[in-house]
Order: C-alpha cells, then sequence, then structure tokens
C-alpha cells in the first residue's frame, strides 16, 4: 500500500482502506463461527489462519 510520511493514503478514495480493513475483520469473524479458516497472503506466500490463530501455508494441491 502506498503511504505519505503523515501514514495517510495516496489513494483517491480514502475509505478504500477502511472497508478493506472491515472486510478482513469480518472474514474472521464468519470462519470463528463456521469453524472454518481463512485465506490470505502474507509476505509473498498464501496462508490458512485458523479461528484458534494456527497459520500454516496454503498448499493447492491435495490440501484440506
Amino acid at each position: 500500500m502506498l503511504k505519505q510520511q503523515n501514514n495517510e493514503s495516496k489513494r483517491k478514495y480514502g475509505w478504500v482502506d477502511k472497508w478493506a480493513k472491515m472486510t478482513g475483520e469480518r472474514a474472521r469473524i464468519d470462519a470463528k463461527v463456521n469453524n472454518t479458516y481463512i485465506i490470505y497472503d502474507k509476505n509473498g506466500v498464501l496462508v490458512k489462519e485458523y479461528p484458534n490463530g494456527k497459520i500454516i501455508p496454503f498448499h493447492n494441491v491435495g490440501d484440506s
């Protein structure tokens, strides 16, 4: 994400940052309620995050 020195976003629409953060928080809540996991990119690697906080790398082939 592009940032200036004063930590303000350079995005044309500033609400996008807040919306993206809220979407991620909602995904975590849904995963906890449904006892599933979320998948996201962390440092260039896809990972699965479980409701208990466990984070493991995601492998597409043969992974459940």
